[in-house]
């Protein structure tokens, strides 16, 4: 396996399970954190956690040492989250098909939430609620951030990678064609080689 002294978290989307990124994480040679949500997907719910905020802060309890960061779509979020509250704390990101916390809906994204519904009716209600918009906040984040999009992805399509890529001050863009919004499963090996050039690079 690859030898990485930084940790990794490993975030989720909505889907919730902490099992999503180790297909990944394997063919990278990657070790770390794989984190679940609850009430997300088939995630037992837990009553202290009430929305991305208390994910925020579900993630920041085990960070203890500076820490690499890859999330896939709304785990995205809690990602610039971590960044925003910890700075010092980041040294890596990889963003994958994530909101980011711009406005996907004014840049061509489609609404998710009946689907995800239909897939997932006892998810907890919070995940539909409108989030914050850190366009402002996300230029302050220094660290070296991988955005990996697919050019077919109706739910965060090409331009939210675009938008990001000019908001975060030290970012690079890779786009993989005809990939949609679950590339890190169907482009898996393609995904975790991007993953693991980002890691190791040098500083």
């Amino acid at each position: 396996m690859t030898s990485c002294a930084t940790q990794t978290l490993f975030l989720p989307g909505a889907g919730g399970s902490a099992s999503f990124w180790k297909p990944v994480a394997d063919l990278a040679g990657l070790d770390g954190v794989f984190f679940g949500w609850p009430g997300l997907g088939d995630e037992p719910a837990n009553p202290q956690v009430n929305g991305l905020d208390d994910l925020v802060d579900m993630v920041l309890d085990h960070v203890r040492e500076p820490v690499n960061i890859v999330a896939q779509s709304m785990g995205g979020l809690i990602a610039i989250g971590l960044a925003l509250a910890r700075p010092m704390m980041v040294k890596r990101l990889v963003l994958v098909v994530t909101s980011g916390g711009v406005p996907v809906a004014d840049l061509g994204g489609s609404d998710w939430r009946a689907d995800y519904f239909a897939a997932y009716p006892g998810a907890a209600s919070w995940i539909a609620h409108p989030t914050e918009d850190l366009s402002d906040r996300i230029p302050s984040i220094d660290a070296a951030a991988l955005l990996i999009w697919g050019d077919n992805d109706p739910i965060s399509p090409i331009a939210v990678g675009e938008r990001l890529s000019a908001l975060f001050p030290n970012a690079q863009l890779c786009v993989i064609p005809g990939a949609d919004h679950d590339l890190a499963q169907t482009h898996a090996e393609i995904v975790a080689n991007m993953i693991e050039r980002h890691l190791s690079a040098a500083m």
